[in-house]
């Protein structure tokens, strides 16, 4: 994080918590890229990543090779930048397989195509960001005014997560100069922000649209402990979506829904000292953890942040850093002997299944919060 001093000279204030931190993130991964080889990890098993490749169309498949290209962008070796490029071969199969794809286009190929071509001017990685651009505008419902987000016969369900892969689309519109993908991306936004965002700043996971009408007709239960809970990754994913948002578009109603998530997740971590349960809205016991939550909101914080006027931003920046530390503190695993850093990630709240473990896309956040306290001007986004 760089910050002003008096007399007009930048200085660098980046913690030395989060330098060490980094230094030992980057350490382990130079250790771990050669022993994963060209797998796509998900979770360890004994210690190792194993292949999730064998299951194509899992929506977690891209955040290695953003892992990579966040590694590439702050230190330009070269062993990040090629083991990123074989990930995207591997992500071939499943981007030109097509009938397995969702929404989620935009989590594996804005990591496994766009950041290439971004970050070295390849043209495979730009194609790859233009297929999966237009896979995503061809889930458009026009009625409705959103981007549909599942297969299996669910034509009118939105999640929170979508806010986070619409970026893929504002994107293709830069690059084609073509302004349809994104009024997608906007209407698909307006719609999430007219629906899953509730008046104290809690979001829904789920909103069930009729596909045909485009009129809310249900709010199925999603990943928290209910429908009407808080389910803490769908915060977080509100808070970095709608800023990003803000951040593609200059509309400040994406700026002001932000805000209102990241006060809701804030006021809610503080009451449990910034160790972010799965649900701020579940039973006070069991207490089960999401650090993979926390690392998003990080980000979306500390992008308020930048974007918020000077007197709120110590606000969000504080508390970003209130939550990384907390991460750092008990939920990191530097050791080079494993695989993964981030501990503590929970898939949902009702299954033993994937509860507290490590998740490829908890080290991605985590990793992509320390690059923003280090003031590194990448953004996959």
């Amino acid at each position: 994080m760089i910050v002003k001093k008096e007399n007009g000279h930048y200085i660098d204030a980046t913690p030395a918590w989060a330098v060490s931190a980094w230094d030992q993130a980057l350490a382990k991964y130079r250790v771990m890229v050669p022993r994963i080889g060209t797998k796509i990890p998900y979770i360890p098993e004994n210690g190792r990543y194993t292949d999730k490749g064998e299951d194509e169309y899992w929506w977690t498949n891209g955040f290695y090779a953003g892992v990579l290209w966040e590694l590439y962008a702050a230190t330009q070796d070269k062993l990040f930048s090629n083991a990123a490029q074989q990930q995207a071969v591997r992500l071939d199969e499943p981007l030109h397989g097509f009938v397995g794809l969702h929404h989620d286009v935009g989590f594996e190929w804005l990591h496994a195509g766009v950041a290439d071509y971004r970050l070295t001017g390849s043209e495979a990685g730009k194609t790859r960001g233009l297929i999966a651009a237009n896979i995503l505008a061809g889930r458009y419902n026009p009625t409705g005014r959103y981007l549909v987000s599942w297969n299996e016969n669910r034509p009118g369900w939105v999640i929170i997560d979508s806010l986070m892969n619409i970026n893929i689309l504002y994107w293709a519109s830069e690059e084609t100069e073509d302004p349809r993908f994104k009024q997608m991306a906007m209407n698909h936004a307006d719609t999430v922000l007219a629906n899953h965002l509730r008046p104290d700043g809690s979001v829904y996971h789920i909103v069930a649209f009729d596909p045909t009408t485009g009129a809310v007709a249900d709010h199925p239960q999603g990943q928290g402990y209910a429908p009407e809970s808080a389910w803490t990754r769908g915060q977080a994913w509100a808070i970095y979506g709608f800023a990003l948002s803000y951040l593609h578009t200059g509309e400040d109603r994406y700026l002001e829904a932000a805000k209102r998530v990241a006060h809701y997740f804030l006021a809610n971590a503080a009451e449990n000292d910034y160790d972010v349960v799965v649900d701020f809205r579940a039973p006070q016991e069991p207490v089960y953890t999401d650090t993979s939550a926390a690392a998003i909101a990080v980000n979306g914080l500390l992008l308020l942040g930048r974007l918020t006027p000077t007197g709120e931003q110590p606000l969000y920046r504080d508390g970003a850093l209130r939550l990384l530390q907390r991460l750092t503190d008990r939920h990191t695993d530097f050791d080079p002997a494993t695989d993964g850093i981030l501990q503590g990630a929970t898939a949902m709240y009702h299954s033993a299944h994937e509860r507290e473990v490590n998740m490829i896309y908890a080290d991605f956040f985590y990793l992509e919060a320390l690059t923003k306290l280090r003031n590194e001007p990448f953004l996959i986004w």
